[in-house]
């Protein structure tokens, strides 16, 4: 039987095409309390972000890489969870903070920027989850 007083859960969905990344997006955030998913591309995190709906174990944000080489990137990416859920919060990440998309993020969907190169650094972390508390 669940507790009445338990917690939601923190879920947070990562994507990004490089394995070393997702590896330190999984430690950090796990060890900031969250329960992390980490997908390779945009249609896995499609796909997870739809089962966990339906699951109804929503994730309260996902963190999405603006460029998959031969797969889909983070805009059109979030463009489809906008499609599934207009209330998605998405973040997009890129190591290239001067790209269009990183610098009107908004435009695109997304509630805010990301240089992956900061992302897990503890103040920046901090200041990115403390808007989904």
């Amino acid at each position: 039987m669940e507790n009445p007083e338990a917690k939601p859960a923190r879920k947070i969905l990562v994507m990004d095409d490089d394995e070393m990344i997702r590896f330190i997006a999984e430690q950090t955030l796990s060890k900031a309390g969250y329960d992390v998913t980490c997908v390779a591309d945009g249609a896995a995190a499609v796909e997870a972000y739809v089962a966990a709906r339906k699951g109804d174990r929503p994730y309260i944000a996902v963190f999405l890489d603006l460029n998959i080489p031969g797969g889909m990137g983070g805009k059109e990416t979030m463009k489809r969870l906008l499609d599934i859920d207009p209330a998605a919060k998405g973040f997009v990440m890129s190591g290239d903070p001067t790209d269009p998309v990183m610098q009107d993020f908004a435009v695109h969907g997304f509630h805010g920027a990301v240089d992956k190169r900061l992302l897990y650094k503890k103040a920046e972390l901090d200041a990115i989850l403390s808007a989904l508390a």
